[in-house]
């Protein structure tokens, strides 16, 4: 049966991986962002230029550092050392999709630095064009993907 790894004794605590061997860590994480026709009618060459810059190689940019201050932000995170970031960012619909992918070798994984990645990316691209529209929508932030630890592998259902 799985157990809470972040509490100990009734309360929250990091998890101590001394013990744990390094290996390859991967993660990917995805999220939609909603933008409305009027947004994404702006898109030219995979980006949007607004008067705050180029949109969406901003938002690689602020995801690319959210990445690298998970610990900073998610109060149990180990401080890891990054060796890959990489965003994917998909124009559909309606909006778009970001993936993030991030990798190191260590002693605990990289979700919640692929998660937090993709979100502060989609934070960045409602921040950028919430003049054109306040109802951006940022939504389905989840896992798609990690390899290496403990736990295994792991692939989201339909992703």
């Amino acid at each position: 049966m799985s157990t809470f790894t972040h509490i100990r004794d009734g309360q929250p605590s990091m998890v101590d991986v001394s013990a744990k061997p390094s290996n390859k860590r991967t993660a990917v994480a995805e999220v939609h962002v909603d933008l409305g026709a009027d947004i994404v009618s702006k898109f030219e060459n995979n980006d949007i230029k607004g008067p705050k810059g180029p949109v969406i190689q901003t938002a690689v940019i602020a995801g690319t550092m959210a990445v690298k201050n998970t610990a900073a932000l998610i109060p149990f995170c180990h401080t890891l050392p990054i060796e890959h970031c990489g965003f994917e960012i998909t124009p559909r619909d309606q909006g778009i999709t970001i993936r993030c992918e991030v990798a190191t070798s260590g002693k605990t994984g990289v979700e919640m630095e692929a998660m937090t990645g993709a979100a502060a990316a989609a934070l960045t691209v409602y921040d950028m064009c919430k003049a054109m529209n306040k109802g951006i929508v940022i939504r389905d932030l989840r896992l798609i993907s990690k390899t290496g630890g403990k736990s295994g592998d792991y692939r989201a259902e339909s992703a």
